[in-house]
């Protein structure tokens, strides 16, 4: 069994950049109930996307953020192959949806991609990208190319 817990860096750096501000609005104008809210979400956002936890069992793969929310289980049977790429900055962190599939991050650029058989992608970010890979792929054999037909020999009339 493979599970690697990854931690969102990037998101504490920026949520602690904003709460920087938000201490010193706080001291300048004291605190409010907008101002309160606001210091509300912000604790929420680093509580449920402070880490992504990507888990390989004997028959699934599952993923999920923070406590346990907006993951997802998929079988070994459900996936017909993977394959390491690089995530680019419009690929974002977080949950998201893009043209190359579901996207799944809290830090960095490396990924692994789940092809579905369904034509589904997921790309799975992760800093331990050669273990995540290396787990799967003792779980999941890759499609392999089809034999090339025999040539059928026709029999000349005597």
């Amino acid at each position: 069994m493979y599970q690697h817990k990854q931690y969102a860096l990037f998101i504490f750096i920026v949520l602690g950049w904003i709460g920087g501000f938000l201490a010193l609005a706080w001291n300048l104008i004291g605190a409010d109930v907008p101002l309160m809210g606001f210091s509300a979400i912000l604790v929420l956002v680093a509580f449920l996307f402070h880490s992504l936890t990507i888990k390989v069992t004997d028959k699934t793969v599952s993923w999920a953020f923070g406590p346990g929310v907006f993951g997802k289980t998929v079988s070994f049977d459900d996936i017909e192959s993977v394959r390491a790429v690089s995530n680019s900055f419009r690929h974002g962190i977080g949950l998201r949806i893009t043209h190359d599939g579901w996207v799944y991050s809290v830090s960095g650029f490396s990924a692994v991609e789940l092809a579905m058989k369904d034509g589904t992608h997921y790309r799975l970010g992760t800093n331990d990208q050669a273990g995540l890979l290396a787990a799967l792929k003792t779980h999941i054999t890759q499609p392999e190319a089809m034999p090339k037909a025999k040539e059928e020999v026709s029999a000349e009339p005597e």
